[in-house]
């Protein structure tokens, strides 16, 4: 299924396509596919080229790890995101890696590695849904996170599945118009409300 943004200018179909869906199929992510999306994470840009990210991953057919990584999940998304064939965590270093000192933006930039490895999943026919629904403590000390990183975000990654295979209240989440809040409400000029005329 595609769910395609409808958009009031026009932007790149890559960026239109991509979509967070819950319905995942089954069939697991080809090795080199999943090599392709983790090699896009690395070419984010981020604050000094420190590349503060990292990446815990578990695939399906690792059935012991992929367990713990579902373990790590809310049960709410535990309940669709088990079918997906990939899981996985997005950590952010704290510190720059030049001096130690506290990276300020390292959670931002991590934020873009997974936005460009979302980015590169569409391109591959993948569909990827980032959560902030999950156990950070309980990530940290299952998969022995080091005090210095801090997990940001999972994600499940795969093929898109069909809709009707979701708990019925999930169902017509899925299939729903998508939506975003309107361009004057967020680009501004001059100061914070004031719409930028442009959009």
């Amino acid at each position: 299924m595609e769910n395609p943004a409808i958009t009031n200018h026009e932007i790149h179909p890559l960026i239109a396509q991509r979509w967070s869906p819950r319905a995942f199929d089954s069939k697991l992510v080809e090795p080199e596919k999943l090599a392709q999306l983790f090699e896009a994470a690395r070419w984010a840009s981020s604050c000094f080229n420190d590349q503060p990210w990292a990446f815990i991953v578990a695939t399906k057919d690792d059935t012991v790890n992929y367990q713990k990584m579902l373990d790590c999940l809310v049960p709410f998304n535990a309940s669709w995101a088990q079918v997906a064939p990939v899981l996985g965590l997005v950590i952010a270093q704290k510190n720059f890696k030049h001096n130690d000192k506290p990276n300020a933006w390292g959670e931002y930039d991590a934020g873009q590695a997974a936005a460009t490895l979302v980015l590169q999943a569409t391109a591959l026919d993948l569909v990827a849904h980032q959560m902030g629904g999950f156990d950070a403590d309980k990530a940290i000390a299952t998969f022995n996170i080091p005090e210095t990183a801090k997990p940001i975000a999972a994600i499940a990654i795969g093929y898109a599945g069909e809709p009707s295979n979701l708990p019925a209240e999930l169902q017509e989440r899925e299939t729903a118009p998508r939506s975003r809040n309107p361009l004057s409400s967020i680009v501004f000029t001059g100061e914070w409300g004031n719409s930028a005329t442009f959009i």
